[in-house]
């Protein structure tokens, strides 16, 4: 029987939970995840899960942080002078925006406190420091 293994191009159909039951994404109701295995593209946790699969199985696994988005780690919290945010840009806790590094690189962080002075930005990936599970089932393996 044809199982998965690193190299092939894979469609996989997942729902991802976190411990208390709560779903942070699903491929339910759109196409499946395509991937190829090995590339880097999912987490590591993922991949690995996926290979030994069979076209038409399913299984739930159980990632650990490092195997996904790493430790949450406090020293990419950073707490800047409200005065070195551009005027015309509104702040709410739990915002998305973008800061540039002094390389020109673009980060992603999240605004978790507003205050008259300061902001305080977290550039850690959302899902950090989370165990995370996964119900996945293989549909295709090209």
């Amino acid at each position: 029987m044809l199982q998965a293994k690193p190299g092939d191009t894979v469609k996989v159909h997942y729902t991802g939970k976190l411990d208390d039951g709560t779903v942070f994404d699903s491929s339910s109701g759109r196409d499946p995840l395509q991937f190829s295995i090995g590339e880097g593209i999912v987490i590591p946790g993922f991949e690995e899960a996926v290979v030994g699969m069979s076209p038409g199985e399913s299984k739930t696994t159980n990632i650990s942080a490092e195997q996904a988005y790493g430790p949450y780690r406090p020293e990419l919290v950073m707490i800047v002078e409200r005065q070195r945010i551009p005027t015309d840009v509104s702040l709410e806790v739990g915002q998305l925006l973008q800061i540039s590094q002094s390389s020109g690189q673009a980060i992603p962080v999240v605004v978790t406190n507003v205050s008259e002075a300061e902001v305080t930005l977290d550039a850690n990936h959302p899902l950090a420091g989370q165990e995370l599970i996964f119900d996945i089932q293989l549909v295709e393996i090209n």
